[in-house]
């Protein structure tokens, strides 16, 4: 139904990550459920070993536990790394936006100020041309 053509049929990257997930995920769920079995099972009758049924209720707990502790952990730590350094990025960025709008509104008043003495300068030169003699022709 999916049939992949023949040029890609070598797993991607996302692909393979993808099978791991999986393959985890049933590894858990295998785990769980062969260690969760006996609680399915009739209560034991009176007068039986109990706290032994609840000291091996309480491993399996302890040794889910310890497995997803173990699957998700090194993610979990992954992305708070990321996130932190995602944060990180976002407060560069911020900062160095300020820093760019700051330096354009400086430009910005630099261009403005040699427009007005320019215009200064063609004032006072095209005065000059008024009130200056006429040069004398020998």
């Amino acid at each position: 139904m999916n049939a992949l053509p023949a040029e890609k049929s070598e797993m991607t990257e996302e692909d393979k990550n993808l099978a791991a997930v999986n393959d985890v995920e049933a590894g858990i769920r295998d785990f769980v459920r062969k260690d969760v079995a006996y609680l399915r099972r009739a209560p034991a009758a009176p007068g039986t070993d109990a706290p032994a049924a609840d000291a091996s209720a309480d491993a399996a707990v302890g040794s889910v536990n310890n497995l997803i502790n173990r699957v998700a952990g090194a993610s979990l730590s992954e992305i708070e790394t990321l996130i932190a350094e995602l944060e990180g990025l976002r407060t560069l960025m911020h900062n160095e936006g300020q820093r760019i709008q700051r330096e354009l509104a400086g430009y910005a008043q630099l261009g403005q100020t040699a427009m007005k003495s320019t215009r200064m300068i063609a004032d006072n030169l095209a005065q000059w041309k008024r009130t200056a003699p006429e040069p004398r022709q020998d």
